[in-house]
Order: structure tokens, then sequence, then C-alpha cells
């Protein structure tokens, strides 16, 4: 059965000719004026579509969102800058809209410029209007090493929200650094959108990472046109964190060169900010993440990676507690038992691990994935 869509939405997907054959460009464009709200990369490396999605999102509304794959086109100065604008423009022009009604997106190697000639003929090849959007075949067309497309749609009342995504690695998110745009023909008021999109994304791209290191060029984003009338502000929230954490799974399953899932929840924190910052802190070792893609019950890894927060001096060993799934490993005495229950929770495709610290109600879960060889190979290798 095909996924839901929302209504009034157009799409398009071509290969122009960015890296090999496969589809590299993307548009989505609303029939009518759009709500938006996004938000984009901290970096001070961003590329021009950063810049000019930036510019274009502060206006409140938006028709559309245009997507480069294998070109990030930063660091590519001026020129770059310029190439960005043509680009935006050319799909404006063709679409009938302003090109500040567009938002751009790129993604793929730093440091090289667009084959603007390329793009140039690909662009002039599409057929216009466009059809009924093809979400699916949008998610395809921004992959990079994505091994998977990255596509959702849920039911929200009597309207549906639908979502696109890239990313499988340069993403610890601080302010979502990867490819995510939603689109619903939800009617919602722009400062509630805004409000509820930034707050979905705190709890789900901003609690992702694969491997610490921040995007120069990626965003998130959603659309809402209201042509399927309105939706009240709490199930329009709920079904956007559903949407988006299903988003969120997929691209740490997918991970470079990722075996398995890892979820990390903390509970018993100060506050939630302590708690994330704790769970980022065990995602994100390397050596927990090797423990985990040998199905090491290596619990001290885990203690060693909470231990890192220094400056959280409310942390007390002997309130803390460690567990694998359902398994505790501290501070319960360890036994054959115990670490033959942890190793088989390790050794399966999605792995929990469980910090308590003990202090007070504070709690938050991030994601993120085991490190292999493979991840080693793929980023060894990435621009040859």
């Amino acid at each position: 059965m095909p996924s839901p869509s929302p209504r009034g939405f157009r799409s398009r997907t071509a290969a122009l000719g960015i890296k090999d054959e496969a589809d590299d460009f993307a548009v989505v464009v609303s029939d009518v004026p759009a709500a938006v709200s996004a938000v984009f990369t901290r970096s001070r490396f961003v590329g021009p579509s950063v810049t000019l999605s930036r510019e274009s999102a502060a206006t409140g509304q938006a028709r559309g969102v245009v997507t480069i794959a294998r070109n990030a086109n930063v660091a590519t100065g001026a020129q770059g800058m310029a190439n960005a604008r043509e680009v935006r423009s050319l799909v404006a022009e063709a679409a009938g809209l302003a090109p500040e009604e567009l938002l751009i997106a790129s993604t793929g190697v730093i440091g090289r410029q667009y084959p603007m000639e390329r793009v140039r003929a690909g662009l002039a090849r599409l057929g216009w209007p466009l059809p009924e959007a093809d979400l699916e075949a949008a998610a395809r067309a921004i992959m990079t090493t994505d091994t998977v497309a990255k596509h959702v749609a849920l039911p929200c009342g009597d309207a549906t929200i639908a979502a696109i995504a890239k990313g499988v690695g340069m993403i610890e998110p601080n302010m979502a650094t990867l490819l995510v745009f939603f689109f619903t023909d939800a009617e919602v008021a722009q400062p509630v959108l805004d409000r509820v999109f930034r707050r979905v994304v705190d709890r789900t791209f901003n609690a992702l990472s694969i491997d610490t290191d921040t995007s120069t060029s990626d965003s998130a984003a959603i659309l809402a046109n209201g042509l399927a009338g309105p939706v009240a502000e709490a199930e329009f929230e709920a079904v956007l964190y559903q949407a988006a954490l299903r988003l969120v799974r997929s691209i740490a399953a997918d991970g470079e060169g990722a075996g398995k899932l890892i979820e990390v929840r903390v509970t018993g924190a100060r506050d939630d900010a302590q708690a994330k910052r704790v769970g980022k802190a065990v995602v994100n070792s390397p050596l927990v993440k090797t423990a985990v893609h040998g199905a090491d019950p290596n619990w001290g890894r885990v203690a060693m990676a909470v231990g890192k927060c220094e400056d959280d001096l409310d942390i007390d060993p002997a309130k803390v507690t460690i567990r694998f799934g359902d398994v505790e490993t501290y501070p319960a005495p360890t036994t054959d038992e115990t670490l033959a229950a942890a190793t088989t929770h390790l050794g399966g495709d999605e792995v929990v691990i469980a910090v308590d610290l003990g202090i007070a109600s504070g709690a938050f879960t991030v994601y993120g994935c085991d490190l292999t060889d493979g991840y080693i190979r793929i980023n060894a290798d990435y621009t040859t």
C-alpha cells in the first residue's frame, strides 16, 4: 500500500551528473504558499545553501525545497554562492516562483564547484509543471553514502505529515546537521509551527550522533500549506515527533559502516540537559561503540564515558546504575549469567544502554550506532 501523501505538493527528481548517473537532484514545491520553520547547522564553515535558506526561512513563508546531492558546495567562495543562486533561480523561474520562495540544500564533498554546464543542461530537461509529489523518489535522490532511502508519512487528523531525510555520517547535530524536510497539509500558524518544530528537533535530530562531527551545510525544515485544515497543536506535535523519531532511528541504523543502532537512555539526572550530556558522552565514545560492535559486555567503558562529564560534580558513582537492555551490570555483581545475558542483548541489531544517575528526575534518550572497520573504509576513500 503506498504511503499517504500530503495534499498540494509536487516534486521532480533528476540526474544532473554531479558524480554519476544516479538521481542527484530533487525539488518539492507546494501549490500554495506554506508556513515554514527551519533550523540549520551552527558550523562556522557553512555553505551558500545554508546562507540562502536562512534568509528565505526567516520570512516565515516558503513554497518549496531544492536539493543537490553529492556536492556540498562549501568553501567554494563567491563563485559557489553565484552558482547556488543560479540553481535556485533556474528552478524558480521554471516553476513560476520567486527565487526567495525556495529553500536550497546541498550535500556531499566539500570544496568543489558545481559542474554548472551539466547542471544547467539537466535543469533545462526537467518537465514542467511538476507532477504530484513522489517523496520516496525524492528521498532516494538526496542520498550520498546512505544505503537506504529515508522516508516517512503518517496521518494526523485529516492531514498527513510526510518527510524525507539523508544522513549517515558527519552527524553530531547542534541545530540539526543533516538534511531532513517535512511536508504537511495541516493548517498550523507559523509561530506555532516554529515552536513545535524546534521542540521536536531538540528531542530527535539533536539527540542523534554518528561520529561527533558537525556538518557544514545541512538543514531541517518543515512546510505546512494548510490544505487539509487545522489540526490540534498537541496532536500535531505528537505525530511530528513520531515521524521525526522514525527518521532518527533509520539514520542511526544506517550510520556509515554501522551494524547496530545504539539507544542510550539516561534517567535520574539533575535535569534533561544533564541527561542529554551524559547520553552523548556514552554514545560518542569510540570504546563504547567498538564494544557494542563486538558484543562485548564491557560496562566499564560506559562508566568511563559517564565519568568524562567531569564538570557534573553531582554525579556520584555510588548512585549510578548501568544496564545493557534489562540486564543490570553495575553495581550488581558480575556473574557468568549476567555477562551471558548482556552479551546476548549486545548481539542484536538494536542495543539499549540504560544509565540511571540517581540524582533527580531528568531524562533524555540519544541515538547512535556502533563503530566498525566499514566506517573507516568509507571515509578513508570518500573523495576517491
